[in-house]
């Protein structure tokens, strides 16, 4: 007996199942007694899915590719005869339900589970006759970001379906059944319209925008007041007084209504405000203040008002506005119509800021050289002739300050000056009208001195940007301006009383700084400045009081935050020699010399000035400068501490306390501590808590 493959064994099964379904296919229903020529009718019961396919391609006449994945057993009950194209949206509708789409692939028709009909594609845009054909479909929007649209339309679209938001172009790109992707472009085309949302400013006249869109921020979020929908947004500006109203038009309009109602003026005619300033002084804003609400009522004297905005918003409330300062307080009490108040406070809001403040440090320095040089020889010879009578010859030269001649030295030697002195005494002489004076026969005077000073003054000031600020550190001095004797004139005035009388007048010896900062709005600062630096002189012949030194500076300079820049400067050299010697006998040379009086004096002074201003624009810019000076003064005082050699006990030299403790402390510095028993303080450890 010859075996039959199994491969042909299997074909004649398929081809007998085949024949069966066609054959179920073409009975027609009990209830009909035939099909009308050109209408089939499908009534199948777990039947394969590939015969299916046969069926519905001998039907239709298309041409299918079935997939390897695609399996199972359907069920097709048709109470009526339909046309080709019926059978085959029947035949896509049981695709779906088994979980498999028609993919179109040229003149083929791929079978493929719906998985990856979704990366195959399909038509480009779903129509009414696409049925439950797998698509994809781009569609554009033109009023609604794409982003927005996609986390409301995922929830109405199974899960397969794909739904991607291209932003570039601001579209949609749907992937799923024909049937779904047009519903969701109708949804689209309903979202997707010009909305009536826009932002209105209303201005004001009379209310103040401020408080007008508080109220109806509160009456916006009352649901009881408001009617369903998405209440507007209402802000205030108050530079121009307006009311903004964002939202939907029956919203604003709504709004509008409230505005219009609200924005009218008071039955008074006016009000009466106190605001209270942070950093301006009241008494000084009254009259800038003045003015300008007397510019805004167009009061006569005053400049004419704009003829629009709030100038005219004035005008038209009418009356005049009064303005007070009230000192203690620092405040201003101002009577003035709603629109003309609102104006003013606009430039209260303007003035009253902080300003910020200048530390400005003169440096000056002063550097000063003296040498001098004296040598000389002076002779005197008293003879004692007949009778009694004297003669007396010689050289009388005159030394610095006129206390170095020979003659002066026979008279009081105590009244030389500095240097070596060196001469022969041989007794006194008495001189008529002069009277004993020492028999001095020679005088030799030699002296060389060097002298150098060195001053540096610093002084600084703190102020206010655009206020003067003076610094002085100077003694007073007393200058004779006047003076009155009542000294008789008659001979009986012997025994009367004599009553001197002089008029003084005291000056300022010593430093004055003063200066006027103005910020620029940059990193420079424009310093309007006076300086004066003076100091008593020695005394001089033929002056009638004291003598003083001066150097002044007036001068105006720009100069950059913390920058330190040279204002002016003295340079002073001066040479002065001396040479006095007698005739003939002093050119002798070798021996002329004792013949001979010489001196030399040389001066040099360097003064410099210098100034550092340096801007403090907040608290902490001058918490940082005061705590480095205050720091600075406590090291000092702890160095004096450690000075051994001091008489007075450390525990009583004074100290400040350091700073971190007295400016976090809020009740101020702590009280001094109490002595312990036996009335001695404690030690204490100084230079260590230093900084």
């Amino acid at each position: 007996m010859t075996r039959i493959p199994t491969l042909f064994l299997r074909a004649c099964l398929f081809a007998s199942a085949l024949l069966l379904a066609t054959a179920a296919v073409a009975q027609p229903p009990p209830s009909a007694a035939g099909n009308p020529p050109g209408t089939h009718t499908l009534n199948l019961k777990d039947a394969d899915i590939q015969a299916l396919i046969a069926t519905v391609s001998e039907i239709t006449g298309k041409n299918f590719i079935v997939g390897p994945n695609v399996q199972g057993k359907v069920s097709v009950i048709s109470a009526r005869p339909m046309q080709p194209d019926e059978i085959y949206d029947v035949f896509l509708s049981v695709l779906r339900v088994h979980g498999y789409a028609a993919v179109p692939a040229g003149s083929m028709i791929k079978i493929v589970p719906e998985a990856m009909a979704q990366a195959e594609g399909g038509n480009s845009v779903a129509t009414a006759e696409s049925g439950d054909a797998i698509v994809t479909q781009i569609v554009p929007l033109r009023h609604v970001a794409a982003a927005e649209l996609v986390p409301i339309l995922r929830p109405l679209l199974p899960q397969g379906a794909q739904l991607i938001a291209h932003q570039t172009s601001n579209s949609l790109v749907v992937s799923d059944r024909a049937s779904n992707v047009q519903r969701v472009a109708g949804i689209i085309a309903r979202i997707d319209t010009v909305s009536d949302s826009e932002v209105e400013v209303i201005p004001l006249q009379h209310a103040n925008a401020a408080e007008m869109a508080r109220t109806l921020t509160i009456l916006a979020e009352d649901k009881a007041t408001q009617p369903t929908g998405e209440s507007p947004r209402v802000l205030a500006d108050e530079r121009t007084n307006s009311i903004l109203i964002a939202g939907a038009k029956s919203g604003r309009l709504r709004m509008r209504t409230l505005v219009t109602h609200l924005d009218t003026p008071l039955q008074s005619g006016g009000g009466t405000n106190v605001v209270y300033l942070r950093y301006a002084k009241a008494k000084d804003l009254v009259p800038i203040l003045s003015g300008v609400a007397a510019t805004l009522n167009n009061e006569p004297g005053a400049p004419p008002a704009p003829a629009a905005g709030a100038a005219a918003a004035a005008a038209a409330a009418g009356g005049s506005a009064t303005i007070q300062a009230h000192e203690e307080t620092n405040a201003l009490i101002i009577s003035a119509a709603p629109a003309v108040f609102r104006a003013l406070e606009g430039v209260i809001r303007q003035l009253d800021v902080r300003r910020a403040q200048v530390l400005i440090e003169a440096i000056i320095a002063e550097v000063a050289d003296e040498t001098a040089s004296e040598i000389g020889v002076q002779w005197q010879a008293p003879v004692n002739g007949l009778d009694d009578n004297t003669f007396i010859g010689g050289t009388n030269f005159s030394g610095p300050g006129g206390n170095g001649s020979i003659l002066n030295v026979a008279k009081n030697p105590l009244a030389l000056g500095s240097g070596l002195s060196l001469g022969y005494i041989t007794g006194t002489t008495n001189v008529p009208g002069v009277g004993d004076i020492l028999n001095l026969g020679f005088l030799l005077r030699m002296l060389k001195g060097d002298g150098k000073s060195n001053v540096l003054s610093t002084p600084s000031v703190l102020t206010l940007d655009n206020t003067e600020a003076t610094i002085k550190v100077a003694q007073e001095v007393p200058f004779k301006t006047g003076q009155y004797t009542n000294v008789s004139g008659t001979g009986g005035g012997a025994g009367q009383p004599l009553n001197p009388f002089q008029t003084i007048e005291r000056k300022d010896v010593g430093l004055t700084l003063k200066v006027t900062p103005h910020i620029n709005e940059g990193d420079s600062v424009r310093l309007d400045l006076h300086q004066e630096v003076s100091s008593l002189a020695p005394s001089v012949d033929g002056a009638v009081d004291l003598v003083t030194n001066k150097r002044e500076l007036s001068t105006s300079v720009l100069v950059a935050d913390d920058a330190t820049l040279v204002l002016g400067g003295l340079i002073d050299s001066n040479a002065s020699d001396s040479n006095q010697k007698v005739p003939g006998l002093g050119s002798i040379p070798v021996i002329g010399n004792l013949f001979k009086y010489r001196s030399n004096k040389v001066a040099k002074r360097d003064l410099m000035i210098f100034l550092h201003p340096k801007i403090l624009r907040d608290a902490a810019t001058e918490a940082a400068v005061s705590s480095e000076k205050y720091n600075y003064i406590r090291t000092e005082q702890l160095q004096m501490r450690n000075n051994r050699e001091a008489l007075t006990p450390e525990a009583r030299q004074p100290v400040v306390p350091e700073m971190h403790d007295f400016m976090s402390d809020p009740n101020g510095p702590a009280a001094p501590a109490t002595l312990p028993a036996g009335g001695k303080p404690a030690p204490r450890k100084a230079g260590r808590s230093g900084k």
